[in-house]
């Protein structure tokens, strides 16, 4: 079979929003040494006997929100994307669907992959901005995982698009829906990582504060996660027309103090306090809307702004399984197969 397997790989949902499924989600994904980067002993203590424990009711109760008749949408968004890119690529390719935590598993799925005896498997995970903790993570499990395979067939894993002109493409249409001059203010929030795991990705001994990637862009900084949220940034504004006095990039979902400034709800409760009425939210990091779009952008942050004087927070929708999504992932494809 000279055929190219296409592997999409998303973060994961709890199969339901029941308080087990969750907690079997959290514990998976807590426990991962890419998401919490401590030693292994203080975070199976910190995962297994507080977070998880205390963790889970609460989450279960957002999830609950979240979810849809045909459940989680993170899962039917992509499921929906894997279809639609299936029949956009053709023959050459045969497009598979894994989650890093939980279901679909990537080891079932990699093993589906592997009875086929494709000739070249292509990782795509779903994350425009390159973290180890996402991107990293997914290809390690792909890695540990057909490392024990007899004919291990060519590998190409595509570890960032945060600046795909296609991906910008689709982000703009998307925004254009939106009368961008009704908004005092708008906001581009991505999920937050620690100061820690975004200073480790400059080998030079230098930090990313040291850098100043959130002023300017230069090639080198392409795998610190903050420089490419910046970057992703500056090529929407750019092409959306929003002037720089009128956006904030911020960092959402953060656990503690020292993650990556400024804070999304900080943000927002400033512009409020500011006299801000109405402002209007993009979440470039996520392609497909879930738990930190839909629940905590587009419920929990409306509530924090009225509560401090303000009126309207809108939501831009991700990609989901936008047309202009599906073309920019087949550009993507095909031209990493013809390297």
């Amino acid at each position: 079979m000279n055929k190219n397997a296409v592997l999409l790989v998303n973060l994961g949902t709890p199969d339901s929003p029941k308080v087990k499924d969750v907690r079997k989600y959290l514990f998976e994904f807590l426990n991962d040494n890419r998401v919490i980067d401590i030693p292994s002993l203080l975070r199976f203590l910190l995962v297994n006997f507080i977070i998880v424990l205390f963790r889970a009711p609460n989450s279960a109760k957002l999830y609950k929100k979240l979810w849809k008749d045909d459940g989680s949408p993170l899962l039917s968004y992509s499921i929906s994307l894997k279809d639609k890119l299936q029949n956009t690529l053709g023959n050459d390719f045969d497009v598979y669907l894994a989650m890093r935590y939980q279901n679909p598993s990537l080891k079932d799925v990699l093993s589906k992959i592997k009875e086929k005896n494709y000739t070249r498997l292509i990782v795509l995970p779903l994350f425009p901005q390159y973290s180890s903790a996402t991107t990293g993570s997914v290809n390690q499990k792909v890695m540990e995982i057909i490392k024990s395979w007899w004919v291990i067939p060519e590998v190409i894993f595509i570890n960032e698009f945060y600046d795909d002109e296609g991906f910008i493409s689709a982000l703009v249409e998307v925004g254009k829906k939106y009368p961008l001059n009704k908004y005092d203010h708008i906001l581009f929030s991505y999920h937050g990582l620690p100061n820690r795991q975004v200073d480790k990705s400059y080998t030079d001994g230098k930090s990313c504060k040291s850098c100043e990637c959130e002023n300017y862009y230069r090639p080198e900084f392409k795998y610190c996660y903050k420089a490419s949220c910046y970057q992703t940034t500056r090529l929407l504004a750019k092409s959306l027309q929003i002037p720089e006095h009128k956006y904030t990039v911020c960092f959402q979902s953060r656990l503690d103090k020292e993650w990556l400034e400024p804070f999304s709800d900080e943000v927002l409760i400033n512009l409020a306090k500011n006299g801000a009425k109405k402002v209007l939210v993009f979440s470039p990091a996520f392609v497909a809307d879930c738990l930190e779009t839909l629940i905590e952008i587009g419920y929990e942050y409306q509530k924090i702004f009225s509560q401090n004087g303000g009126e309207t927070v809108h939501l831009v929708e991700s990609l989901n399984d936008h047309p202009l999504w599906i073309e920019a992932l087949k550009n993507i494809i095909q031209k990493a197969a013809n390297k």
